[in-house]
């Protein structure tokens, strides 16, 4: 009988890790807060010959080249409007660039025939037996697998209940970003211009897709705040505030969040859990060894997935080897990508008038970008096993 698997979380780690579950053999099931899958979001990259290396052997690399946006260039603006930075497509972009959305389409329309998907379902008690873990659900009736994967994000609601509460492993990390959906009817071209002053970011551009869209992506500076994840209308709120009285497009785009019918708004943080697995439970992904933005947390949970499925199949199901095979080969390759998360606040919107100064006459020269471009790709290398390979050799 193969082994049954629950992975809560039907993002992009989860559906990842339900394709190679799937293409081993085990029995895989998802299961996901949300009533369908989630659209928008800000785009995703890729970048180095890891990422590279995954998605080829999954087989997605040339279905995602061509949903490939070309790479989000941004400009950045004072307050009169006039440039004071730019930075090209590639930097954001990295090597591949599509919308999130369509990333999660894919990975669950090359998982859904080897995986069962519930959604508008969660978690609500784990119970670890002598056989599996005994499950209970918010609506479904409860059920028993042999293992159970945390895919479920920086708040993963598996690692709450399996290691612990949620300030032991995430840390804030002193910013908050939001991006929504409105209508181009301002002739925006593709790509980004946004107005920088000291602690903020307001900006919007175009949708790569349909010209009649745009997306807008705002980042303040804030000590953590006290508020219902689930609850949009205090968060428009803290956006509003955060960025009432600036000028340049400002208020047109806060009068657009008004009718945003999805809001992605959350902090900047970073989860560090000290083991990944604990029984029969294991973590994937942003719920392991997160950072919201710019710590390469798509791409890493794309290779995550992959050698966790590997390392189960190497293992025949043996959770305790090959939990602690997945985690040795990927814990150092994770934390470096993580670190890039760690500058991200920073890096988009200095606290300073003098932090701004200084980012821009350091990017303003082509080799500092080229440099910092060569860098982000010796992280998010690793060297990784050919599972399919090798178990091809085996039999």
């Amino acid at each position: 009988m193969s082994t049954k698997v629950l992975i809560s979380g039907a993002s992009i780690a989860g559906p990842a890790l339900a394709h190679w579950l799937g293409r081993y053999g085990f029995d895989v099931t998802v299961v996901e807060l949300a009533p369908a899958l989630r659209g928008g979001g800000q785009d995703v990259d890729f970048r180095g010959t890891t990422h590279l290396t995954v998605l080829e052997r999954m087989g997605v690399l040339d279905e995602l080249r061509a949903l490939g946006t070309g790479g989000s260039p941004i400009t950045f603006v004072g307050p009169d409007g006039r440039r004071l930075l730019h930075l090209p497509a590639e930097f954001a972009g990295g090597d591949v660039e599509v919308p999130r959305g369509e990333l999660a389409q894919l990975l669950h329309r090359r998982s859904s025939d080897r995986a069962e998907y519930v959604f508008g379902d969660s978690i609500t008690a784990l119970e670890e037996t002598p056989n599996g873990v005994r499950v209970a659900f918010r609506r479904g009736a409860e059920r028993e697998f042999d293992l159970v994967i945390g895919a479920d994000g920086l708040h993963s609601t598996v690692r709450r209940l399996a290691f612990g509460p949620e300030d032991r492993y995430v840390r804030h990390l002193g910013y908050y970003a939001a991006t929504w959906q409105l209508p181009n009817d301002t002739g925006l071209a593709p790509g980004s211009v946004g107005l920088n002053v000291p602690g903020r970011l307001a900006a919007v551009g175009a949708d790569h897709r349909d010209p009649t869209r745009a997306g807008a992506f705002f980042l303040f500076a804030s000590p953590e705040l006290v508020h219902d994840r689930h609850d949009p209308g205090q968060q428009k709120e803290f956006v509003r505030s955060a960025f009432d009285g600036l000028g340049w497009e400002v208020p047109r785009l806060l009068e657009s969040l008004r009718a945003a019918p999805e809001l992605y708004f959350d902090s900047i943080s970073r989860a560090d859990v000290p083991e990944w697995s604990a029984g029969r439970i294991g973590l994937l992904g942003d719920a392991a060894c997160g950072a919201t933005i710019g710590g390469m947390g798509t791409g890493t949970a794309v290779v995550a997935a992959y050698v966790l499925a590997g390392e189960l199949a190497r293992a025949r199901g043996d959770h305790r080897t090959a939990f602690a095979r997945y985690e040795r080969l990927l814990r150092g390759y994770a934390q470096g990508c993580q670190k890039g998360g760690d500058r991200t606040g920073p890096f988009l919107a200095p606290r300073t008038a003098a932090g701004l100064r200084v980012r821009n006459a350091l990017l303003n020269r082509r080799w500092v970008l080229d440099r910092m471009l060569a860098l982000g790709k010796q992280v998010s290398s690793v060297e990784l096993p050919d599972y399919e390979a090798e178990s091809a050799v085996g039999r």
